[in-house]
């Protein structure tokens, strides 16, 4: 997920975004505590994308 993606997301948004995204860093990390998924490094960007979307309605907060 690109900077420029998250700039035209609305607050509502980027919250759902979020929720999204930590529910499927939380099932991939339950996956691949159970066996080993093909590509571990899905797990440190949706991690990243995670940080991004927070750190995006951050700055629309202080606006």
């Amino acid at each position: 997920m690109k900077k420029q993606e998250l700039n035209n997301l609305s607050s509502a948004e980027l919250q759902a975004k979020l929720g999204e995204l930590t529910n499927q860093y939380t099932e991939l990390k339950n996956a691949h505590a159970i066996s080993p998924i093909a590509n571990p490094l899905q797990l440190r960007t949706i991690r990243r994308d995670i940080a991004r979307v927070k750190t995006e309605i951050s700055k629309k907060d202080l606006q």
